[in-house]
């Protein structure tokens, strides 16, 4: 079931990383960061209630060290995405954007050394691998091409989106609720927080935001849903399985991202992008194996 949730999680994020892209030409950075979660809240909230239309439990105590893992979640996050759309401005953003996509491994090491999560060899491989695929696709072909504010920005942003999966996981652990409420619950509570937020925030320095997204509403509307859709799929996956785990089967996003520019850009795929493809695959095969 989380191999499920992971892979339509990746395929909505693909999308939304495309939207996001194509907004950021026009709205500032906390204008497409708070894209993602305007309209979520209202569609995290209608998928709660009808689990519990079709699937009634109880409604849980929310403890204060659930609560902080919410919060501590939703911070990380927006951090996260604003780091990520600024490597989208960047002029060598593909090889910044490979670098963000050091989450899974980043996951793997800071689970095992403060939340308890161990991995056996084989899904360390997994985890590695799965990196190095990665980071062929971003199109790095020498060292000349790195340079350093590149290469912090783009660690920055994987650790940060690495922490936000990590407490999230937790917060749905600590909720201690059947599958997959608990997940829902932590998803409506975090995008809330997230929404209260970059709005007041957006409010007191940029009102001007408002109406750029406005003037872009259907895309506006269309990173916000993608978004959420796939917030669902992680946050369902995450509750079920180790972050890293999720993260490196989740890389088959790039598969999406290509299949994309092959089908609607006409854009042929690379001989890099073959081996970055079949990296990924091995990577995936490694981190389903029974451990």
């Amino acid at each position: 079931m989380w191999i499920a949730f992971t892979l339509f999680a990746a395929f909505m994020q693909a999308f939304r990383n495309a939207l996001q892209s194509k907004l950021s030409a026009n709205v500032s950075v906390l204008g497409v960061t708070l894209a993602r979660f305007i309209l979520a809240g209202p569609i995290a909230l209608l998928y709660l209630l009808l689990l519990y239309w079709f699937i009634p439990t109880t409604i849980p105590d929310f403890s204060w060290i659930f609560l902080s893992y919410i919060c501590a979640a939703a911070l990380m996050q927006i951090i996260a995405t604003a780091l990520m759309v600024k490597l989208f401005k960047l002029q060598n953003y593909a090889v910044g954007a490979g670098l963000a996509k050091s989450e899974a491994v980043m996951a793997a090491l800071i689970g095992s050394w403060f939340f308890g999560s161990t991995l056996a060899p084989l899904g360390w491989l997994g985890v590695l691998l799965g990196t190095i695929a990665v980071f062929i696709l971003s199109g790095v072909k020498s060292i000349r091409q790195l340079n350093l504010p590149t290469v912090l920005l783009g660690l920055a942003c994987g650790t940060a989106f690495a922490l936000t999966s990590l407490w999230v996981r937790e917060a749905s652990i600590t909720l201690l609720l059947p599958f997959p409420h608990s997940a829902a619950w932590v998803l409506l509570l975090v995008i809330s927080l997230q929404t209260i937020l970059l709005s007041l925030y957006v409010f007191c320095y940029q009102k001007s935001t408002f109406s750029h997204l406005w003037h872009h509403r259907k895309t506006t509307s269309a990173v916000s849903l993608t978004s959420c859709f796939g917030s669902i799929g992680w946050f369902s996956a995450m509750s079920l399985q180790h972050v890293a785990f999720v993260k490196t089967v989740g890389q088959i996003e790039v598969f999406f991202t290509l299949l994309i520019a092959v089908l609607f850009l006409k854009q042929p795929p690379k001989k890099q992008d073959t081996i970055g493809l079949i990296l990924i695959a091995g990577a995936a095969i490694l981190v389903m194996l029974p451990q």
